[in-house]
């Protein structure tokens, strides 16, 4: 397969074919005044930008199983990259109603397993190289991002901690205790329903693991899955700012004001204060080395190191 085009330089890659980005064109209509919003994620792409060129020495190409995460919107132009754990079944719903030609109205009707079923949304992956290259070069690219380890625990909480969770316990459940449990009782090597996330962390940070497949996607980095060194995101969206920042990309592809983004209303959402709990029992020595595993994604998307960490 030839190499996508995806890794020109930023200037070159933002250019549709008017020779103007989707963004600079909508900049300089009046539709558009300069704001503050503007500017944060003017900011972000700089930042990405610069973290980018100071530790990719070496440019990859990318290949069809890299595009895997990339949803299209062909009526809007636009592009979007889920990352589990990051509201990414909303985003998915709402990507349903802009791209269902009217089928679905309301994001919040759609149940959340049909937004997760593959053949509903078409990703980049599908499409032939030429048809690729055109989609990256001139459609809106966007992808949400959260703070990685309140991610990582969020992941763990819903995979392992749940009860109707059993197809993780059965498949990362079972490996985990089997490996990293001493003297796992025949119950849980059978159901893998009680991992512990000291043990969860150990998995994380056993050679064999990534040895033998690739992380799953609800704890793969952010930069694993989108690759945004070498796909150039017009809007990096971020969880703490998720209502701000899902508007802004609404308004910027023209969508019907009709479609909101839904407003989360989950008490069970994992927090800072929730996270700092589950690392008081990892010691210095590990939690640095789960630090330096998703080391990338702090600097790429300028996260500060967390407080509750003992690894100065």
């Amino acid at each position: 397969l030839t190499p996508f085009s995806a890794s020109e330089d930023m200037r070159s890659t933002w250019q549709s074919k008017a020779g103007r980005s989707p963004l600079q064109a909508l900049y300089e209509s009046d539709q558009f005044e300069q704001s503050s919003l503007q500017a944060v994620h003017q900011q972000r792409r700089e930042m990405l930008s610069n973290v980018c060129s100071r530790y990719t020495r070496k440019r990859r190409l990318l290949q069809p199983d890299d595009l895997r995460h990339l949803v299209v919107d062909d009526t809007h132009g636009l592009l979007y990259c889920y990352v589990p754990k990051v509201a990414c079944t909303n985003w998915k719903r709402v990507m349903m109603v802009l791209t269902g030609q009217g089928k679905y109205q309301d994001p919040l009707e759609i149940p959340a397993n049909e937004a997760h079923v593959p053949s509903n949304l078409r990703t980049l992956s599908e499409y032939s190289v030429p048809e690729i290259n055109y989609r990256l070069r001139s459609y809106l690219k966007f992808v949400f991002v959260r703070e990685p380890f309140e991610r990582l625990v969020s992941a763990y909480r819903n995979k392992f901690t749940l009860s109707y969770n059993t197809a993780f316990h059965k498949r990362y459940g079972t490996k985990i205790i089997r490996r990293h449990r001493q003297e796992p009782s025949d119950r849980a090597l059978e159901r893998g329903d009680d991992v512990r996330f000291e043990e969860f962390v150990y998995y994380l940070l056993d050679p064999r693991t990534q040895k033998e497949e690739p992380f799953n996607e609800h704890w793969e980095r952010v930069h694993s899955l989108c690759h945004p060194c070498i796909i150039h995101y017009d809007v990096v969206g971020k969880y703490e700012t998720l209502a701000e920042d899902a508007n802004y990309i609404l308004q910027l592809v023209g969508a019907d004001t009709s479609v909101k983004f839904p407003a989360s209303s989950k008490t069970t959402r994992t927090t800072d204060d929730m996270t700092a709990q589950f690392f008081q029992d990892i010691s210095p020595f590990y939690q640095r080395r789960l630090f330096n595993l998703y080391k990338m994604d702090y600097l790429l998307f300028n996260y500060s190191i967390p407080s509750y960490l003992r690894i100065r």
